[in-house]
């Protein structure tokens, strides 16, 4: 049964998530809600568009908790590979809003540039509080940032990154404001145009990261290569192919095919199969999902033996060809299917050579009855007690 929000919100990850994001969004509010005010009366358009590109990041918090709090959520039912599109969809909803923001906040600063007599002289105040944005952001981000290496949350540093793109537009903002109130009226407009393209790059990098999840673009160069070698460490493994990587929403899944040694138990490739899945699961925090298909043969190509009868037609046709040789059970017969052929194995009762004087004659008549079906490569025969 799949856990509910609820249930993920006792999760101890989960909480520090939620707390240090918590801390930021106030901070965001706050300084997002004053900067619009002291800027609309300290007439600083830059200041407004600062506090604009604050208030986004309290858009980014919100995202933030919201996919922390469904990111314990298993797959269920209807949603056999979790829920962590929704986080993708509200992503690519929040870069459009911030392009369109952008854009308003360049237009009409551009208009001003256009028209001096438009163009405003902010105060004192609107240089206080760039000032005051700059040392909280920055403080934002070094303990949004320490707490994200900790828990290794590739989510989280990106937050803390936008915290810290809201200082930097702050400096903007601070130069703009401080310009204008030496006279140069209008770099208090040209700031504004910088925060304005700041918050654009934002919200298309939000967009086409999103849209590059949604069309299951691959993990990373270095991810890959590093999962590559955690798995190949794995005793048994023999080769790997057809990796297949991609995001959803904060997890990451992994479909790979691995080649093992074809005569070994269906158990024991099951077993380096689980193996590996579980090594990757415990090595790498973002990895939620692996599929592992486990073969006796490289068949990323092609699978070389597609052509080939099922257990059932096969063992049939062996049956009738040692019909008159001696009565050997299909349990006593095991197939490998390689290289497009089948080899046989036959394990027989060591009572049945009481019955031949010639043990080696039954061998090799078995072994020459069995090569009249086409499909049979070699036969190996043994005894057992």
């Amino acid at each position: 049964m799949s856990a509910t929000p609820e249930e993920s919100i006792h999760n101890p990850r989960y909480r520090e998530v939620r707390k240090v994001t918590l801390i930021g969004s106030v901070v965001d509010l706050l300084l997002g809600v004053a900067k619009i005010l002291v800027g609309w009366v300290a007439h600083s358009e830059a200041l407004v568009a600062d506090g604009i590109h604050s208030l986004s990041d309290l858009a980014t918090d919100f995202v933030v908790l919201y996919a922390a709090k469904h990111s314990h959520r298993e797959a269920d039912e209807d949603h056999p590979y979790g829920h962590g599109r929704i986080e993708t969809l509200a992503t690519v909803g929040l870069g459009v809003a911030l392009v369109l923001v952008a854009i308003g906040i360049a237009w009409d600063a551009l208009a001003r540039i256009d028209e001096p007599d438009l163009l405003f002289a902010p105060g004192a105040l609107a240089l206080f509080i760039a000032f005051v944005s700059i040392v909280s952001k920055e403080v934002i981000y070094q303990y949004t940032m320490r707490v994200a290496r900790r828990l290794r949350s590739n989510m989280l540093m990106a937050n803390a990154w936008h915290s810290r793109s809201d200082a930097i537009s702050s400096i903007v903002v601070f130069i703009g404001v401080g310009g204008a109130m030496m006279g140069y009226h209008y770099l208090d407009a040209v700031a504004a145009v910088a925060v304005a393209v700041m918050i654009a790059k934002i919200g298309l990098d939000l967009v086409l990261s999103s849209t590059r999840e949604l069309i299951d673009t691959a993990l990373e160069p270095e991810l890959v290569e590093s999962i590559r070698d955690a798995i190949t460490s794995v005793h048994g493994v023999r080769a790997l192919h057809m990796l297949r990587t991609r995001r959803s929403g904060g997890q990451a899944l992994i479909d790979l095919h691995l080649q093992v040694d074809p005569r070994i138990s269906v158990s024991e490739g099951h077993q380096i199969g689980d193996t590996v899945r579980r090594k990757l699961l415990e090595r790498f925090e973002e990895v939620t999902d692996v599929t592992v298909h486990i073969d006796p043969e490289d068949d990323e190509k092609e699978s070389p033996c597609d052509h080939l009868p099922l257990r059932d037609e096969v063992t049939a046709r062996l049956r009738e060809q040692w019909r008159k040789l001696v009565d050997i059970d299909s349990g006593d017969i095991t197939l490998h299917y390689l290289r497009g052929k089948l080899q046989v194995d036959v394990t027989l009762p060591l009572a049945v050579l009481e019955q031949y004087d010639e043990p080696a004659h039954l061998v090799q008549d078995i072994e020459q009855a069995a090569k009249s079906v086409p499909e049979v490569e070699s036969v190996q025969v043994c005894f057992r007690p």
